[in-house]
């Protein structure tokens, strides 16, 4: 039977052995031929893995009870290669992975209740399910997300029943009394949130960058010569009868030079030395008293390489030495993973990039711009993006980002030899640096990652006396997340607060069409979030203007529609007595914006009918106000607020003073400042308040 026959009638048991894959797109260099068949106990699905940071999976049969192993291969083949159901799409090969470990659950607690001559799906009952509904419920008493996880994979039993056979349910749990639950309001706490609070961040990127311009040239000096004893010394092992000469040649040079020898706790580095000599530590053993004799001489180094750190951190080194154990805090191993990590740190949070598509950074992706003069003026960073994408391995985009990101992408391009391509890949310092497939790391590796990066920076600071640590706070571990900068960023460019994060990275951003090279294209999605956080912080403008009854206090020509919008809004902001929590407040300005855009000396009640500025807005798709082009004493949008009325009349006291200023202003400057201040205190006027307070 033919795949293609086998397709057209999935429900027949195929006769010849069908590629489980043969319905996906092949990461490149893949074959088909190469991948996992139907008969096979190990599904192999890595090669359907088409992101280079996505590690090995597999779908193993082995681990299911054997009388059902049939209907689970029929399941996951369906799900893999053919056809999805009307409505649906085919899910992705994590999803189906997480799928099988729901489905291995419910099999394993099915097989321990159904007779031993039971083996069709089909046969299932309501009973049953609503016995496995008991069944996590008191399994997982406390996690209802969890229950949620493992009820949602018996429903494909049901919805992929035309490729399913005698294993297909004949009824969709769905419609089956207290199959589903209630949604709980999900609780949240201050570590539990996608944006990382100003205390953790500021410290946490200021670490970074003080790695990347401060420590980098000792973690590179070391990998220099990491690598160079690699390549150069530790080549092709010779006999042992030639030990003992390269090994006195070797002492020699370090007596000569007074160079101590490379040690380890306090003693010669036996097993380095025979790294160095290219011979197995055993050869070494006659020879330990010469080792000894030398090391009398011009003593033991703490480290295999680095000793002499240039590094400072308030004036003294920032680390005694850099060693080559694995298992000490100052290998080479650990500190270029930190680097890596604060690397990772400042391009994920300057760029507004998403993981998959800084792990798709390769060698040579920065480009920049020069001036006349032969200064960068530019920098752009060139990648993949996948999120909304039609082609599933991803599509080429760039990014324009700053200084900092070039260093770091710079740094990298050091930091991995010159034939590995992928800037985030694995790093060969360890020794577990050439297990896995993926060409780049993965989510979780790099989140374990992350938090030994903030881990080491509390050392650093416990051992130099300092307090600016990376802390959330009493009680409150650190957990970061890849998913927490992009989102961190995004509220930042929206809320643009003060502190020491919007003054170190002079954040600029006056609208949301000054970032967009800053954060990427359109299509990279960040415009959006930004969007969604600027909304958001105006709803809580709102809910503060509504507590205050400030929406009473309006003047101006659209007051009297600001209110009528603040109260609907208020209206639907308090239910029942409750006022909206963050994420019921995201989807009430999602569907019932109110369109009020607070300035500092005015708010504007958007209404594109009135608007002066929708001549310079035509072209702009967006649906926001250009408020380059305002003219806000002659709109009708306009509504004053308290605030607003006071920054005009801090307007008029400025233009006072620089109308008395001696000496006097030149004619023509002297008229302008007039007419200036006769149309603010017109416009003041002729909306009832007052030019000059009281």
């Amino acid at each position: 039977m033919s795949l293609a026959t086998f397709a057209a009638n999935p429900t027949a048991v195929p006769l010849k052995d069908p590629y489980v894959l043969h319905g996906r797109p092949l990461r490149t260099g893949s074959r088909l031929e190469d991948t996992s068949r139907y008969s096979d106990d190990i599904w192999q699905l890595t090669a359907a893995r088409l992101q280079a940071h996505e590690c090995a999976l597999i779908l193993n049969f082995p681990t299911l009870p054997q009388r059902f192993r049939p209907a689970a291969k029929r399941l996951f083949y369906a799900l893999l290669s053919l056809e999805a159901p009307d409505g649906e799409d085919s899910p992705g090969i994590t999803t189906i992975r997480g799928k099988f470990t729901e489905i291995k659950r419910f099999l394993k607690w099915l097989d321990r209740r159904w007779p031993p001559d039971r083996n069709e799906l089909s046969e299932l009952s309501p009973a049953d399910l609503d016995d496995y509904r008991r069944h996590l419920l008191a399994r997982f008493p406390n996690n209802q997300a969890q229950r949620e996880r493992s009820r949602a994979p018996l429903r494909l039993l049901w919805r992929w029943r035309r490729h399913l056979g005698e294993h297909a349910l004949h009824f969709d749990p769905l419609h089956l009394d207290g199959w589903g639950e209630s949604r709980t309001n999900r609780r949240t706490g201050d570590n539990d949130t996608d944006r990382l609070p100003e205390e953790v961040l500021g410290p946490l990127l200021i670490w970074a960058l003080r790695f990347i311009d401060d420590f980098a040239p000792d973690i590179l000096e070391a990998d220099r010569q990491w690598h160079e004893a690699q390549v150069e010394k530790f080549g092709p092992p010779l006999m042992d009868r030639h030990s003992g000469t390269r090994l006195q040649q070797l002492l020699d040079e370090h007596i000569a030079a007074g160079r101590p020898l490379p040690g380890y706790q306090g003693r010669p580095n036996i097993l380095y030395l025979a790294r160095l000599l290219g011979c197995h530590r055993e050869s070494l053993s006659p020879h330990r008293q010469a080792i000894d004799d030398a090391a009398a001489v011009v003593g033991v180094a703490d480290s295999a390489f680095v000793e002499n750190v240039q590094g400072r951190l308030d004036g003294q080194p920032w680390i005694a030495s850099i060693t080559t154990h694995h298992n000490t805090a100052n290998s080479l191993a650990a500190l270029g993973r930190h680097l890596w990590s604060a690397c990772y740190i400042v391009i994920a949070y300057l760029s507004g990039m998403r993981d998959c598509e800084v792990k798709h950074v390769k060698r040579g992706s920065m480009n920049i711009k020069y001036d006349e003069d032969g200064h960068p003026y530019r920098w752009k960073l060139s990648s993949l993006a996948f999120k909304g994408e039609e082609d599933v391995a991803g599509v080429p985009a760039t990014w324009v980002v700053n200084e900092a990101v070039a260093r770091a992408i710079k740094i990298l391009e050091q930091l991995h030899a010159p034939s590995q391509d992928y800037l985030f890949g694995k790093l060969p310092h360890s020794g577990g640096s050439h297990k896995g497939t993926n060409l780049a790391l993965g989510n979780t590796s790099t989140n374990k990652q992350l938090n030994e990066f903030a881990e080491f920076v509390n050392r650093l600071c416990t051992e130099h006396g300092r307090t600016d640590t990376v802390a959330a706070g009493p009680g409150h571990a650190i957990r970061l997340q890849t998913r927490h900068f992009r989102r961190t960023l995004a509220w930042h460019i929206a809320r643009r607060p003060g502190g020491v994060i919007a003054g170190a990275l002079q954040y600029r951003h006056q609208s949301i069409q000054m970032f967009e090279g800053y954060a990427g294209t359109s299509d990279s999605g960040f415009r959006a979030e930004v969007e969604s956080e600027q909304a958001i912080a105006r709803g809580e403008v709102y809910m503060e203007m509504i507590e205050a009854h400030q929406h009473l206090d309006l003047a101006g020509p659209s007051a009297e529609e600001a209110a009528r919008r603040l109260k609907d809004f208020g209206d639907r902001a308090h239910f029942q007595g409750q006022v909206a929590d963050k994420h019921r407040l995201k989807r009430i300005m999602k569907r019932h914006d109110p369109a009020i855009y607070p300035g500092e000396y005015i708010t504007c009640v958007n209404d594109p009918a009135k608007a002066l500025c929708e001549k310079a807005r035509r072209g702009n798709s967006e649906g926001l106000p250009e408020h380059g082009g305002c003219l806000p004493l002659a709109c009708r949008n306009v509504t004053l607020t308290p605030e607003n009325v006071a920054a005009w009349q801090r307007v008029i006291a400025r233009i006072d003073k620089r109308l008395a200023s001696r000496p006097t202003l030149a004619p023509r400057l002297r008229q302008r400042a007039q007419n200036r201040r006769a149309e603010v205190v017109e416009f003041l006027t002729a909306n009832g308040q007052e030019a000059v307070p009281a």
